[in-house]
């Protein structure tokens, strides 16, 4: 008979008096689009199994397929009773990703934006309330447009309302510090933001920001969008619809897979038996992250990555050693 899995470590979810399980879930893929081929019944499959195993943070967006993530999200919910919390996200009214720097306020987050997508992304999601509302895109220079004011204060107005609890924002995919003043202005209880093996710039100067400030940290896209997984070869094919067939276009995968080689080497299976596991791991070796939101389609997935959650660390030592892996690069663009 196997051993049970162990079970979720949680932790604190900055300093709103909650806590959250160390894997989190990552709604993108499950929403039916840009991801290639997705089965809404090996959707549901994962979902269920994330909950049985404990996972009590489900991350998505009102983008993702158009509400269809938040709706089968709020359907295993609902079917089984879990009391997890569920953070989404207000797109921008131009759909512009990343919020260029020239971008005006009233383009992306107007007040009546953002109420009638919060309005929305509760009936999608069937609750009274949103735990975690997020700008989906950000730029610091919104906090000096004139419009800034009335955009927080809808925030503040859907709080005061309970119909939401926690503000939050996703930051842009390519700058961590695109949203490094408004964490230190106190807008956010929460940042959502990439942290992997190879980008590592969030380190800098958005998460020593976000512990003086008490506000959680979500890490999005541990896995590099699939290139820490080690999966990956210089032969995979993406089909055309999935995003990736750009992400890694020309000779990015080639370049990707020889440096999660050089990964591999280092860290499986002296601190980890997968590539995958170690990225997970090397993420939550940051105590001031929260919570890591892979992607998860399939309850494979799920069991694979919750592994993770186990409450070992990597030594100082080897983190100090994994900045040499640094690689700064831009494939969104």
């Amino acid at each position: 008979m196997s051993a049970a899995p162990a079970a979720l470590q949680r932790r604190p979810f900055g300093k709103s008096g909650l806590h959250v399980s160390e894997v989190g879930f990552g709604g993108w893929g499950i929403g039916k689009s840009m991801w290639g081929v997705t089965d809404d019944e090996d959707s549901l499959k994962a979902l269920r199994a994330a909950v049985e195993r404990g996972v009590d943070y489900f991350d998505t967006a009102a983008v993702y397929g158009h509400g269809h993530s938040e709706r089968l999200i709020a359907r295993v919910l609902r079917e089984t009773g879990s009391a997890a919390l569920v953070g989404t996200k207000v797109p921008p009214r131009n759909m512009e990703w990343p919020a260029h720097e020239r971008t005006r306020l009233v383009h992306a987050f107007a007040p009546d934006w953002v109420r009638a997508s919060a309005e929305r992304s509760l009936r999608n999601l069937r609750r009274d309330s949103i735990d975690l509302l997020m700008f989906h895109v950000f730029q610091d220079r919104w906090l000096a447009d004139p419009l800034w004011p009335e955009t927080l204060g809808e925030f503040a107005k859907l709080k005061a309302e309970g119909k939401v609890r926690l503000v939050g924002i996703s930051v842009n995919s390519d700058d961590p510090d695109s949203a490094l003043e408004a964490v230190r202005a106190g807008t956010a209880d929460a940042v959502q933001v990439i942290l992997n093996l190879f980008d590592q710039r969030a380190l800098a100067r958005l998460v020593p920001a976000c512990r003086e400030r008490g506000v959680a940290v979500v890490v999005r896209c541990p896995f590099d969008e699939g290139g820490l997984t080690g999966t990956l070869t210089p032969d995979t094919r993406f089909p055309p619809e999935d995003f990736r067939s750009y992400y890694f276009g020309g000779e990015r995968l080639a370049e990707t897979c020889r440096r999660a080689e050089a990964l591999k080497a280092d860290l499986v299976p002296a601190h980890a038996e997968t590539l995958a596991e170690a990225a997970l791991r090397y993420c939550l070796s940051v105590p001031e992250v929260s919570t890591v939101i892979p992607g998860m389609r399939t309850a494979e997935h799920v069991a694979a990555n919750v592994r993770a959650a186990d409450g070992r660390r990597l030594p100082p030592d080897v983190m100090e050693a994994l900045k040499g892996h640094a690689w700064n690069r831009n494939f969104y663009r």
